[in-house]
Parts: C-alpha cells; structure tokens; sequence
C-alpha cells in the first residue's frame, strides 16, 4: 500500500469511527503526515444562545484536524495539551476550513497549530496543541 493510500486511509478509518466528528458533517480534504485540511458547515443546533456558533464547534473542528495530521505519520499520537483563540464570530450556515500545520516533531512529541477561516477567507480562530506519540502504530487490520 502506498504511503498516500495509508494516510487516507488512516483519516478515512478515523473518522468512520468519530461519531462526534460524524455529527459535525466534518470533510476530510486533504490529509497527509503534519498537515490536514478539513471542512464543515455549521448547523442551526450547532448555535449558542447569542445565535453564532458555539465556541466548541470551531475547537471541535481544530482538534479533530490535529488528530488527523498527527495521527498520518503512522504512530498513534494523542493531544496532551490545546487551545484557542476565537478571532471572529461564526454564523449559522457558514462554511469552516481547518488547516492543521506541524510546527515541531520529535519521536515522543509534536505541537501543531490550526487556522481556522470563514467562507470569505477570513480567520475566525486560531488553535494549537501538543500531541504524545507512542511507540504504537497502525497495524494494517486498524487501516483495512
């Protein structure tokens, strides 16, 4: 199996599995080792009471777009420590982009940073996180 088979697979496998991420309507776009690209649309039941989009719904998106980068290279990394920052308000309808970029890897950690943008390119939040990556791989039943 080619190493950009393996990648999408591993993204494919992980989000067949991620209810919560399934909810979310996420879209995988592209994914390779230290990047993911993901998109959604936010829901009416995604909005607090202010009428935007919950906080939670963008940091959702950011984490399971780090997950997805980490996790491409092969060892199964694990978020030990993230946050945000919301920059902008989102609305009801509008359409998310994360893009997850590797910042540092070692063997044992990685921290990643995800922008997140509107439909207009703007950016509506900023998210980093450390992952923990174990001696543990993906074993080909886990990819199939």
């Amino acid at each position: 199996m080619s190493k950009e088979k393996a990648e999408w697979i591993v993204g494919e496998q992980m989000l067949a599995k991620d209810a919560f991420s399934q909810w979310l309507g996420i879209q995988v776009d592209e994914i390779r080792p230290g990047f993911a690209e993901l998109s959604m649309r936010v829901r009416p039941e995604m909005t607090n009471g202010f009428g935007i989009a919950h906080g939670g719904i963008c940091y959702s998106l950011a984490d399971t777009a780090l997950a997805f980068a980490a996790n491409a290279h092969g060892p199964k990394s694990r978020s030990i420590n993230t946050s945000i920052v919301h920059t902008l308000a989102v609305a009801d309808g509008e359409k998310l982009l994360a893009r997850a970029e590797e910042e540092y890897l070692h063997p044992k950690l990685a921290h990643y940073k995800v922008h997140i943008y509107n439909g207009k390119g703007e950016q509506v939040a900023i998210f980093q996180g450390s992952v923990y990556r174990s001696s543990k791989s993906w074993t080909p039943e886990e990819l199939a």
